[in-house]
């Protein structure tokens, strides 16, 4: 028993990156692993004692957490203030909670997601779009390598009709996937692009700017953001370097994010935003800058009161 009680608690991690995947804030995720401790903790010494894998039964339960999640969610994002955006995180935070994969993981690599993707804000904003029983079945099959059966235990739906989830939620993954260039020429042109920033004039930013890009910025309706979507590389351009006109205290840290090199800007000692980006040919297409401080709580930690 204490055997097994070890591998719930080594299943924390696991379960929060499932948690995450699934609904795109740690905040979230963090509600999910705690729900699903206590429906195990829950349970009579007998009936855990009868499940013979204590960490499958928990993803299953997670994924079972998380489509409830998912629907009471939605129904506040309808009401959300400008682009919502999932939580910006470090690359390395969920490196290694995924494990390998199973041998009902889709073999063909267009037909599911890879481990170095998986958590990019491009993929979890498709996610964003899908059903929540869409999203649970492609986040624990495709990337949990979870088998359909137990999926279809989780979300209350036959095997049949869970596989046909997954298939929807793969061809939107795929009719919605922007071809992304190798990690190390995303971070020059990253690189490269902040360093034209520096110099306060549109044309050095052009030449790193597709000319269909579009920035998406998510203040929550708590901090100035542009509600809507700014198109096209002029327009862009502008509003970055208009924003750094307003504020010249403001520093900038390279950080390994979902998507590769990303910032994150300081007022000081505080984070004031974190953005992602996406790079094709040698160009961003796709800016995402998080400002709303619910999803700025990894990079700027409530102190802990002291003990009295």
């Amino acid at each position: 028993m204490d055997d097994d009680l070890d591998d719930v608690f080594r299943e924390r991690r696991r379960l929060l990156a499932l948690g995450y995947r699934m609904t795109g804030t740690l905040a979230d995720a963090e509600d999910v692993v705690q729900e699903t401790y206590l429906r195990w903790y829950r349970l009579t010494e007998a009936e855990r004692e009868a499940i013979a894998n204590p960490p499958g039964w928990l993803t299953t339960v997670a994924g079972r957490v998380a489509l409830d999640l998912l629907g009471s969610a939605r129904r506040r994002r309808e009401q959300y203030v400008g682009p919502w955006l999932p939580e910006p995180v470090p690359a390395e935070l969920f490196s290694g909670a995924i494990g390998s994969r199973t041998a009902s993981t889709p073999e063909d690599p267009l037909d599911r997601v890879t481990l170095d993707d998986d958590v990019s804000t491009a993929l979890l904003v498709v996610l964003e779009a899908m059903t929540p029983a869409e999203r649970v079945a492609f986040v624990l099959h495709d990337v949990f390598a979870v088998p359909f059966d137990e999926i279809a235990e989780a979300v209350g739906r036959s095997s049949a009709a869970v596989r046909q989830l997954a298939a929807s939620a793969r061809r939107h993954v795929r009719e919605n996937r922007a071809t992304a260039v190798p990690r190390a020429e995303h971070d020059r042109v990253v690189r490269a692009f902040q360093q034209a920033t520096r110099t306060g004039e549109v044309a050095p930013l052009l030449k790193f700017l597709a000319p269909e890009v579009e920035l998406r910025s998510d203040g929550g309706g708590v901090v100035s953001a542009a509600r809507n979507v700014v198109s096209g590389a002029d327009n862009v351009a502008r509003f970055l370097l208009g924003i750094a006109a307003k504020n010249p205290h403001f520093t900038a840290e390279e950080w390994q994010l979902g998507d590769g090199l990303g910032l994150v800007f300081r007022d000081g000692e505080k984070v004031h935003s974190v953005m992602n980006l996406h790079v094709e040919a040698g160009a961003i297409t796709q800016l995402w800058i998080v400002l709303s401080p619910a999803k700025l709580s990894y990079w700027n930690p409530t102190p802990q009161r002291p003990a009295e």
